[in-house]
């Protein structure tokens, strides 16, 4: 029961807290609404899970024998998770659902095989959960990851759908599409920045 608890804990914890992933969801959901959201949560959720596997039955090792790998992809990820932020950042402050420009599911799934907090969060989590003698703990914690990451990234797009008639102004729109831009921006310098900082 406490292992179940602790990997519960850990996988709310990597999954409900501020990251790029996050940041564009709650954008997303703000203007697109929950269910155009939905296809990038569905995306990112899956994209996460499958780099846990990847990492978890075998990768992990290359990365004990390579670790500048993980530097070489935070600089790469933090690259284009600044370009996201850009994006953001400039966007036109309209509410209006645009099919062509509603995320989709593909996108949340490419971010995270390149953003550096699931890199890091997979790397511990399989470490933390692993056993040389059986995989059923790390597939039990893989099980457990999926549903807190999906609900926890709903949640943040339900977040965005429920403050979006906060910002029917274009001006407020705007400054919270900046602002949020700016955010994604900064997250991507610190955790490019923690991969030197080592």
């Amino acid at each position: 029961m406490t292992l179940l608890l602790a990997m519960f804990s850990f996988s709310l914890v990597m999954s409900i807290t501020p990251g790029p992933v996050n940041m564009i969801i709650l954008s997303s959901g703000i203007s697109y609404g929950v269910k155009k959201t939905i296809p990038y949560v569905s995306g990112a959720t899956v994209g996460f899970i499958l780099l846990l596997l990847f990492i978890g039955f075998g990768f992990s090792q290359f990365i004990k024998a390579y670790p500048f790998f993980l530097t070489y992809l935070a600089i790469a990820g933090s690259l284009y998770i600044i370009y996201m932020g850009y994006k953001i950042a400039s966007s036109k402050p309209e509410l209006e659902i645009s099919k062509k420009d509603a995320p989709k599911f593909y996108e949340g799934f490419l971010l995270q095989w390149i953003n550096p907090k699931a890199w890091i969060a997979c790397v511990s989590g399989a470490a933390i959960f692993s056993s040389a003698e059986s995989y059923t703990t790390f597939v039990t914690f893989t099980i457990i990851y999926f549903i807190v990451c999906y609900i926890s990234l709903g949640l943040w797009a339900v977040l965005g759908d429920k403050v979006s008639h906060l910002l029917k102004d274009h001006f407020r729109l705007r400054l919270f599409n900046f602002a949020m831009g700016l955010l994604l921006m900064i997250t991507a310098g610190y955790l490019c920045y923690g991969q030197f900082g080592r």
